[in-house]
């Protein structure tokens, strides 16, 4: 039997009950769009980061945008990312109309080098989207600073990193506002798409509304400015209602994940070898999926095959080399260190279900594959 990189239905059949309640109590309530699911999972999404502001949305990717937008970020605009990203964070920043600069990351932790931020500052510069890429914090002391002093919007990117700690604050917490997916797999997952934004600005909490509201406020047909149709669905929000009470149960199966892998693998840590992912000073990780890398990286996948193991590469083509983003002028070499990960990363099995009789099996093979090469 395969083992996959990511499965839901050993969590659904645990949660089955809850999961179909919640959809029989979308369907009992005789409201269907922005209803009380989706204002309760708000108030209470808010309430967990301890923020006063929650916009629920359709999406992760429109969180982005809608985010940036409520800035005050627009056409022509900058705002300073990473290219060792999923491609949605520039999707959003292209789609608000603004152009994305890029900073390499570091070799280290993979996150954004905020040493590199203030170098790709312009008069155009509106915001800085730091990536809390596979489920730690970037350095957000140093961000915030940079901003303050040249007066920018931040906005967090926290797909992949729902209720993690970076020196005591949450991921989400540290900014203007704050953009999440809760697209299947991530730590806080729905059962379709969604998104949200957190802020703690009165103000750009009634942006956010309007904005994915065609850019009505509560007068429907009354359109104050352009915006979007990019509501959170019914259904979507009372199931993360019902999953967000788990939320930390749900990190703690992933670090119980994480620290086996540790105990099966670290023997095999090697500079020049396969290295294990490191959480930082005054982080805390959620493991949205578990990253390691190896100079042979392409081998020890091909020889996996054999094993029946599903792995996945978080990514395998940085951003700024994609085709659909040529015309911003980035070239090969551009940025070396994300440039030399994309050849070397792979991520394991990672969900909090994950048998471990399983796991045990990546254990295994893994070992036996680095040992071949």
């Amino acid at each position: 039997m395969t083992i996959r990189v990511w499965d839901y239905l050993p969590e659904y059949a645990k949660e089955k009950d809850d999961i179909l309640d919640a959809v029989q109590t979308v369907f009992d309530s005789g409201q269907l769009v922005l209803g009380e699911s989706v204002r309760g999972f708000e108030r209470e999404f808010a309430a967990y980061h301890g923020v006063p502001h929650c916009t629920g949305v359709d999406n992760g990717t429109n969180a982005i945008k809608l985010g940036l937008e409520a800035l005050g970020v627009g056409p022509g605009d900058e705002v300073i990312t990473v290219a060792n990203t999923a491609a949605p964070t520039v999707v959003a920043i292209v789609g608000a109309g603004a152009v994305p600069v890029f900073v390499d990351v570091r070799e280290d932790d993979f996150l954004m080098d905020t040493t590199q931020i203030e170098a790709a500052i312009t008069a155009r510069t509106k915001a800085i989207l730091p990536v809390h890429l596979y489920g730690q914090c970037v350095d957000m002391a140093a961000v915030q600073q940079l901003a303050d002093e040249h007066g920018l919007a931040v906005l967090e990117d926290c797909a992949q990193s729902h209720g993690a700690y970076h020196h005591g604050e949450l991921a989400g917490t540290m900014s203007s506002a704050a953009a999440f997916s809760f697209y299947p797999t991530k730590v806080l997952g729905a059962y379709g798409d969604g998104g949200a934004v957190l802020t703690s600005d009165e103000q750009t909490k009634r942006d956010l509304d309007r904005l994915r509201y065609y850019g009505m406020d509560k007068v429907y047909y009354v359109v104050r400015s352009p915006g979007h149709n990019s509501r959170l669905d019914e259904v979507q929000a009372e199931i993360l209602r019902r999953k967000l009470s788990r939320l930390d149960h749900y990190i703690a199966g992933r670090n119980a994940v994480a620290q086996r892998y540790v105990e099966q693998l670290s023997d095999l840590e090697h500079p020049e070898g396969l290295r294990l992912p490191r959480t930082n000073s005054g982080n805390t990780h959620v493991y949205y999926v578990y990253v390691v890398r190896h100079p042979k990286r392409d081998a020890i996948l091909e020889a996996l095959r054999e094993f029946d193991i599903a792995l996945n590469i978080s990514y395998p083509w940085p951003v700024h080399t994609m085709s659909g983003f040529a015309h911003f002028g980035y070239r090969p070499g551009s940025l070396p260190v994300t440039e030399k990960l994309a050849g070397e990363i792979f991520s394991l099995p990672m969900y909090p279900s994950l048998p471990e009789a399983e796991q045990d099996r990546v254990g295994a093979a893994l070992r036996s594959v680095i040992a071949r090469l």
